[in-house]
């Protein structure tokens, strides 16, 4: 399985947030540590916030926080909810009609089972266990 870059990097700012979880974070600050547009760091933050893994607040000591302490964020629902409209194979797309094996398919099946023992094996970690160290001071 791979992950789209939304989700690789949706994972790393929840992990830079877990590190310090009484700090808020700038999306111009996530931004520039992972090298990333703050146009794209913007949409991966508000599909956090609609999914309730981060608070944002705007304006002087504003930034993004984590929405639950990170021993309470599983892994897998964060992939699950990052990952949301990508489907593993075309064939899991809504209204993906084009498959001409659909009705005899032994695979299919098998990938769906692969899929949720993935996220299960994911759920079994929690954001805690993967924080990134906080920054030494300078």
């Amino acid at each position: 399985m791979r992950l789209t870059s939304f989700t690789d990097y949706g994972l790393r700012m929840l992990m830079r947030l877990a590190s310090a979880p009484d700090r808020a974070f700038s999306t111009a600050d996530l931004a520039e540590e992972f090298q990333l547009s703050r146009n794209h760091l913007i949409k991966i933050m508000q599909r956090l916030g609609r999914a309730g893994l981060v608070q944002t607040r705007r304006g002087g000591g504003g930034g993004a926080t984590l929405a639950h302490a990170p021993e309470e964020i599983r892994l897998g629902d964060v992939v699950r909810v990052l990952e949301e409209g990508q489907a593993l194979v075309e064939c899991f797309q809504p209204n993906s009609g084009d498959c001409t094996i659909d009705g005899c398919c032994r695979l299919k099946t098998r990938l769906r089972v692969a899929e949720m023992a993935f996220i299960e094996n994911l759920n079994r970690s929690t954001l805690a266990d993967v924080a990134l160290p906080a920054p030494e001071p300078v």
